[in-house]
């Protein structure tokens, strides 16, 4: 029987061809060669197995989207920073060049006294906890082998995720107690810094709802200022006229000369009103919408939750009320006590120390572990 050498050629034929295609994609760079396998998996988890329902398709489908804003965000970061920066500096630049001098000069001394301690009071609190909740990390869970309990693994990181830690996808890492990734902060806010966010917000909303309150009849009368000297840069200036008043009947015989008056207006009256409008305009917009966040972040405090357990919690209440059951929120141990926990309030006087002063105090636990609060009466007497 003579022997065929045609199976033996065809595999090797195979594998040289599969060299070749392997070659040729290794001459692709990195970054394509990526970029394809992700888009393969993408396209893959589409149909991965019968579990898949239309979150999953939709997540799937859109993970471009939310990886292109991601990095967009996490790139503008900085800009946000900036931006925050030098519009409060714009605000507290007026406030000193433009209002103090006036407030000196024609307010009574019981009100110089209170806008001065107020006005300081608000920037130092507005600065303070601006620049904690900034430069605060807000907590990871541990990276390496630990005996902490765990209820799921993250599937971007591979690690253990303790109750209440979430994923952000612009960090690139799990954060403890993730409430949301702030653009105007570039940091998520999480377990270690969320009260300096909240903090923040309330006396920066303070401050605007401030400036928008005492400054609206100054805004009026600027306002209406620069309407007087829109209408008298709009009227032209007189020329001279010389021999033909007599003739027409406009001017006395005599006259042989006429020309406007100059205006009453100053470059600086026109600084002076045009930065009470901008002082005006921004306070009250940010005051709005800061105030609207911040009354948003309180309803979210007083119930023991954070912005991602919220969405959470609302669809385990529709399951189990499904199933004719109630659900209840694990970390809600009243709305006092869930005020008390998360500004660290365990005192009288902490009310004055920790809340209406700077405090650089840490939160209760340390964002791995929940269950250090068993009881739902009051834990904290004060």
């Amino acid at each position: 029987m003579r022997w065929c050498p045609s199976p033996i050629l065809h595999l090797v034929r195979c594998m040289l061809v599969r060299s070749c295609t392997r070659k040729a994609r290794s001459r692709l760079p990195l970054c394509f060669r990526e970029r394809w396998a992700y888009f393969k998996l993408l396209s893959r988890s589409l149909y991965f197995n019968s579990l898949t329902d239309s979150d999953v398709v939709f997540d799937s489908a859109f993970e471009p989207v939310f990886w292109s804003v991601d990095y967009v965000t996490r790139w503008f970061g900085l800009v946000f920073v900036c931006l925050v920066v030098i519009l409060t500096s714009c605000v507290v630049v007026i406030a000193y060049a433009v209002l103090l001098p006036m407030i000196l000069r024609t307010y009574s001394t019981g009100w110089i006294v209170w806008h001065i301690c107020y006005g300081h009071w608000n920037l130092i609190m507005i600065a303070f906890h601006y620049y904690k909740a900034a430069k605060t990390s807000p907590g990871h869970p541990p990276t390496v082998k630990s005996d902490i309990r765990f209820v799921s693994v993250c599937k971007k990181c591979i690690l253990p995720k303790p109750a209440r830690t979430h994923h952000c996808g612009i960090c690139n890492r799990c954060i403890l107690k993730m409430d949301h990734h702030c653009p105007w902060l570039n940091n998520c806010v999480g377990h270690f810094n969320h009260r300096y966010f909240f903090s923040f917000c309330l006396f920066m909303t303070m401050g605007c709802v401030y400036c928008s309150i005492s400054g609206r009849n100054l805004f009026l009368d600027a306002y209406n200022t620069l309407e007087r000297i829109k209408h008298m840069d709009l009227e032209k200036p007189g020329v001279p006229v010389t021999g033909i008043g007599a003739l027409i009947g406009l001017l006395p015989s005599g006259q042989t000369k006429y020309q406007t008056p100059a205006p009453s207006y100053t470059f600086m009256d026109k600084v002076f009103n045009k930065c009470i409008i901008f002082l005006w305009v921004l306070t009250s917009t940010v005051g709005v919408s800061l105030g609207a966040l911040t009354c948003w972040h309180a309803h979210l405090i007083s119930r023991g939750e954070t912005s991602i357990e919220k969405h959470i919690n609302f669809n385990e209440t529709l399951r189990y009320a499904s199933r004719g059951q109630i659900f209840k929120n694990p970390f809600n141990y009243g709305r006092l006590n869930n005020w008390k926990i998360f500004l660290g309030v365990e005192r009288r006087s902490h009310w004055v120390t920790r809340v209406l002063l700077p405090s650089e105090h840490r939160p209760y636990g340390d964002g791995l572990t929940w269950d250090i609060y068993t009881c739902k009466r009051d834990l904290i007497p004060v």
